[in-house]
Formats: C-alpha cells, structure tokens, sequence
C-alpha cells in the first residue's frame, strides 16, 4: 500500500541534452515564426489578416441591397454560399466558433437566404426554421433584427423601439445627447434615426417573405415592462418609448425638418474622403441607407465613395464572399512588430523600419468626436482601421507608441515629435475614474443601457482594466514613474477592477485571460513589486485554470455565465497570453509557465505560425465576437520569445514591459 503521508520524490533534474534540445526548440520556433510574419508583410509595411466574425454583418449586406435596389446577382450567389457553408448541423448559426444557436444570427441568415431565392423546403432551410422556433423564435430576436423584419413589412414598425431623429438636437449638456453614446453606437444611431423617421417598408419579391417563421404565439414583440412606471429604470424608459411612439403618431412634427436635415449633415461630415463610416459595419451600411432614403443618387460622390468603402470590407475565398465587420491594419501592425522585436529582430530590421514609417503616415491629426468632451487637447493619436480619422483609439495609440519607442526610424526627429503629440493626446483622455476607454473620455453614463433600444448592452466605452493596462505598460516604456499623479490614478484604477478570485475582466479580448494579462504587464511594466498578494492571487487564478494539454481557453460565454470564466477548450493566444501573464509577475521557472511554452511549441505548424478555430477577440461582450487571424500568428510569437530572453538573460531592461 502506498503512504500517501510520504513526501513526494522531487522530480529528477532535466539533463543537459534535454536542456540543450529544449533551448534549440525555442531557437527553431521562433525562427519560423518570424519568418512567416516576415513572409507576410504588405510591400506598403503593414501587416493585416481576416476579421471574422458572425453572419449577420453578411445577411445585412443582402437586406441593404435589396433596400437600396442594389442588387449584384453573382456578388448575391457568393454570399449565399458563405451563409450555407457557415450553417451547422442542427440548422442554426452561432456567435462565435463552437457556441449555442444565436437566435439572431440564425433568423437573419434564414432571411437573407430566402431573399437570395432559396427554396422554402431545401434541406438547410427546413433546419434552420426547426432550429428558430427550438430557440425562442422571432420574439427572442434583438432590436436590429425587428428593425430589419420591419422594414421587409414583416412585423409592425410598432414593435420596434423609438429612435427620434430628434436627438440630434438635444445639447451636450443634456444627460441623453448622442455624444454620451459609445462612438460605434453614435455612428449607427445617428443615421438609423434617419432611416427610422421614414419608417420604410420595401416588400421583398413574391414568396420571399418569411410569415412561415411566426407562430400564434408571438401576438406581441414588443418591450414589456415588468412593474410600474419609476420601478425601474428599465421600466420608465419602455413606458417613456410608448409615450415617443404616441407622439410620434401626429402629424405635427415641428422639430422634424430640422433634425432631419442636422443628421443627415452629420452624416455628411463624419464620411471620411475614402467613403468609410467610423469604420465598421454598422456605420456605413446604416449611412448609405440614410442617404438613400433622403435621395441621395447613386452617381453622387458620396454614395459611389460609399460603395467603394464597403467593398473593401469583402473578402473571397473559393466560390464564396463574406463581409467583415472591420478591418484591423494597424492594430495588427503595432502587435507584429512588437511580437517580432521581442523575437530578437533588430529595431532597424527594414520590415520593422518600413513598418515604423508607414504607422507614421496613418497618424490622426484631425479633431474628431473625442474633442466634445475633451476640447483642449490637439490631436495625434491613431485609428484601428485604414481610414477613421474621427476615431482614432486608446488601445491602438498605446501599442503603437510602445513599438515607435523601440525602433530605429531613420528619420527619429519626426518619430519623435509624433510620439509626443500622440504622447499629449493619450495622456488627455484618461477618464475621471482613472482609467482609459477606447474612444472617448467619460463615456459611463450607464442611464443609456437601461433604453429599449440598448439590448446589446453596449452603449457605453467606459474604462477597462485591459486598455488602461496597456496604457500603462506603455507609460512604464516610456520611462513613467509611479509618482506622477496620472500613473498613480491609473495603478489605482486598475487595483480596484481586480475580481475576488484574482483575475481581471477583458473588455476587447477573451476574456479573464485577456484581461488579466494586460493588468499584470502594466503593473510590472511601471515597477509595482510583482510579490504583492493581490499578484498571486492572479498568478494562482492562471495555475488554477491551466488545462491538462499545458494550454489554456476560455468559451466567449464566461461574459454571460463568470462560472465559466477561465474554462475552455486551449487556444493559442489565449495561452500566449496566460504564459506572458505569469512571467509579467515574476515567475520565470514556473511549470505552468513551462507547460505553456511546451503547448505551444507542440502547435506550431510546418509554415511557422499557428492555427486556432476559437474567437479570442470581444467586440461587444454578450453578444458580438471577433477572430482575429492575426492573434495566433504573433502572440505565440511573443510568448515563446519573451520566455527566451527571460529565461537565458534574467530580466534584461529591452524585454518592453
């Protein structure tokens, strides 16, 4: 019989061949690694991949050309094949790789294929309906997707909820005006009330309805209130929406004219020269529907610009086309290049130089949203697209300066001096709280979310621990110290958004991983002792939630369900960021980090990258999700050569912390 009180044998000492071999390991990955990304970057410098997302931002591209009598039949058959190839066995289409049926993803896809002329009893239809009404049904379905039905004369424009185009008119001062929105809700808002205050319905052609998806029960679509008027905020807000929707019945609409035509020229002005709209989705499907419903030609500059900007959202692939809800070239600059300096390339590589310069040409200098709330400030930050001028981002601007601060442009006055202005404009827009949102300074009036039209929960860019975590690894670079009052602020601020059981929430990424690398990497960065208790605890968490393949994953559903937090098949950015995450407090020789090192090297493909099925990005957490092709190209990257450098040199001052 075994002692279990017995002393477990330590384990034996790796030999030195086995040490050797494991140092040639690392020294082969990485190569690869770098040689891919090398392999892959554009002649222009920069480096993008594929934005994926669910099929809902493809399902609208065929409603608005249907709308906007547009439509391209080859363009139409490319679309219906994506749609078809992304449909799953049980009929229905998911958020994000892997998850449960999304009612909404499912009927807009239903919708969009019966649009496109696929016949009512083919096989992926009939699964689809079987796999809509299991789920809920069109009553289960979220705003945007009424709004859709109602402008295919499916439902009652009733059922929907009020948007006036009247609040274009409401001051800044006032506690509901389109400048306390989320910029992403502001650039959809605005021209959605446009096309709302005409309330259009274009029937689509002859047994391409979708009645066949409505059952008895479902008399009433609409927002229901569960108690009294002020018992809530919930309440009064869908009590206030039956009080707009009344109003709005009369004829009498003295304000309409003039809030009409101040949103359309917001409209105007907020189209970049290239034709985007704040650069997603949408934004620009929902201003092209505003100027066709105000009558705007299709030869008019504006619209034919438009047209050019939502067609570089297309990617093809065989015989199918689907659309991205964005697209992320700097963003995937700034990480590749910093992943690939960690690596051991040179800061005057010529990838990195050309890299560096062309991030240079992409800097904002034009006042944007952002200087409604903060208008002392001069602009110099930078967007996460090709073309947003008015939105340039916290988290893009952070990961970009600390990549400037390490490359040798030949050029260093000009980088110099745009680090700066870009430097003054990030400092500027530290919210009250502390910490860093995305876009905008302040944006936490948390009334918003209580709206019947905010079902997506998402119309607010508070600060996050994630941003502000890399905003202060960034300031750590840059030579900050803890003294200065807006480090301090900020150390505090992401101190206090720390969960119980030691991990940090992640706003743009998946999720408590995410987030509590970057809370771990800005703390370390600004030299805050690594030994503290609170720092174990995270590091515990990280043990703790290790799977027993060495990685680590989290599912998309720990944003809905915090019990699943941690848990999830492991992915390859997901453990890139556990490992980063547990060196970050210090513990070099841990066997979970070494796990991790091991998880990833075992994954690493003939090409040199990656591969990963899963979406690790968060685009609006509960209900939008992101894969970024680019993650599991360069985080893996960064992970394996930041335990290198650490293992073989201890803790060297060119590890960007």
């Amino acid at each position: 019989m075994t002692d279990l009180t017995q002393t477990p044998s330590p384990e034996p000492m790796p030999r030195e061949s086995d040490l050797k071999n494991f140092d040639f390991r690392l020294d082969e990955a990485i190569l690869k690694s770098q040689e891919y990304l090398l392999s892959h970057q554009t002649a222009e410098g920069y480096w993008v991949d594929k934005l994926e997302s669910n099929t809902t931002v493809t399902a609208e591209l065929i409603f608005f050309m249907y709308f906007t009598d547009t439509v391209d039949l080859a363009k139409l058959e490319k679309f219906t094949n994506y749609l078809l190839h992304k449909q799953r066995e049980d009929g229905s289409w998911p958020l994000y790789y892997g998850g449960p049926c999304d009612i909404n993803c499912t009927v807009e896809s239903y919708m969009a294929l019966k649009l496109a002329g696929v016949p009512v009893d083919q096989p992926e239809m009939v699964k689809a309906r079987e796999a809509i009404f299991a789920n809920g049904g069109i009553k289960k379905t979220r705003v945007f997707t009424k709004i859709f039905l109602a402008m295919f004369g499916q439902i009652p424009w009733e059922v929907c909820p009020a948007v006036p185009v009247e609040i274009v008119l409401f001051a800044n001062w006032f506690p509901v005006n389109i400048y306390e929105m989320s910029s992403w809700s502001r650039g959809t808002v605005v021209p959605l009330s446009v096309v709302l205050a005409h309330r259009p319905v274009h029937h689509p052609p002859e047994g391409r309805d979708v009645k066949e998806l409505f059952t008895e029960s479902e008399c009433n679509l609409g927002f229901e209130s569960d108690g009294s008027i002020f018992s809530s905020w919930r309440n009064f807000f869908i009590y206030f929406d039956r009080f707009i929707k009344f109003i709005g019945k009369s004829p009498w609409k003295p304000f309409r004219r003039m809030a009409l035509k101040k949103a359309i020229r917001w409209v105007i002005d907020h189209q970049e020269a290239q034709g985007d709209f704040a650069g997603i989705q949408p934004a620009m499907l929902n201003s092209m529907l505003a100027y066709h419903y105000e009558g705007v030609p299709k030869d008019d500059p504006k619209w034919v610009k438009g047209w050019e900007a939502i067609e570089r959202f297309l990617i093809s692939k065989g015989d199918y086309t689907l659309m991205q809800a964005c697209v992320s070239p700097l963003w995937d600059t700034a990480i590749a290049a910093n992943a690939l300096l960690d690596s051991g390339l040179p800061s005057d590589h010529p990838a990195l130089v050309k890299a560096g310069e062309w991030i240079l040409t992409k800097q904002v200098v034009k006042k944007g949203d952002w200087i409604v709330k903060n208008p002392h400030t001069e602009p110099g930050g930078w967007a996460f697209e090709f073309y947003n001028e008015l939105y340039p981002d916290c988290d893009d601007t952070a990961e970009i300066l600390i990549f400037l601060d390490r490359v040798n442009l030949p050029d260093q006055h000009r980088k110099l001096k745009d680090s700066e202005r870009a430097l003054s404009w990030l400092l500027s827009m530290q919210s009250k709280a502390g910490g860093w949102g995305a876009f905008d300074i302040d944006n936490d009036q948390d009334l918003l979310n209580q709206v019947p039209f905010a079902d997506h929960g998402a119309m607010l860019d508070p600060p996050t621990a994630d941003v502000s975590g890399r905003v202060l690894w960034m300031l750590g670079r840059l030579g900050f110290n803890r003294d200065h009052k807006q480090v301090r602020q900020v150390i505090d601020f992401i101190k206090s958004k720390q969960e119980v059981n030691g991990s940090w929430w992640g706003r743009w990424g998946v999720n408590y991983i995410y987030g509590t690398w970057l809370a771990l990497f800005g703390l370390r960065s600004i030299g805050e002792d690594m030994s503290q208790p609170f720092v174990h605890r995270a590091v515990s968490w990280y043990e703790e939630k290790q799977n027993e393949d060495g990685g680590w994953g989290e599912t998309c559903e720990s944003y809905t369900d915090p019990l699943r937090a941690g848990k999830g098949k492991s992915t390859v950015s997901q453990t890139a960021w556990a490992v980063m995450g547990i060196l970050a407090a210090g513990k070099v020789e841990s066997p979970a980090v070494k796990r991790g090192i091991e998880f990833l090297l075992n994954r690493q493909e003939t090409s040199g990258s990656w591969y990963e099925d899963e979406f690790t990005g968060a685009g609006f957490p509960g209900h939008f999700y992101i894969k970024y092709h680019m993650y599991q190209h360069f985080f893996p990257l960064m992970a394996i050569s930041r335990y290198r450098t650490l293992l073989k040199e201890g803790c060297p001052t060119d590890v960007a912390w």
